[in-house]
């Protein structure tokens, strides 16, 4: 019986996750991780700058890196394409248009 409840809050907590165009974002402080750890490619972007609008700070310039999912490839190896945005709206578009192309 308890079996059965992790493995449905284990469900649950995967569904959670905050998506964006159907693939999903996972944050830690100024990093995001877009896209499915199972496919072949995923987007890493950085948050390097930020602007202070009214009392909010909102991301000014985001490096973007495409990188494959493979773990036998090192970190450098991994990333296939980068790019630099000036806004999480303009390397969420470049992002999932690089997830979505086969």
């Amino acid at each position: 019986m308890a079996e059965n409840t992790i493995q449905a809050s284990a469900e649950n907590k995967e569904n959670s996750f905050l998506r964006y165009k159907g693939y999903p974002l996972v944050r830690n402080k100024d990093e995001i991780y877009y896209g499915n750890m199972t496919d072949k490619y995923v987007v890493w972007m950085q948050i390097t700058e930020k602007t202070k609008i009214g009392d909010m700070n909102v991301a000014s310039k985001v490096k973007i890196y495409k990188m494959a999912t493979d773990e036998k490839l090192n970190p450098i190896e991994a990333i296939v394409k980068q790019s630099e945005k000036n806004s999480l709206y303009e390397a969420l578009d470049i992002a999932y248009a690089w997830l979505s192309r086969k």
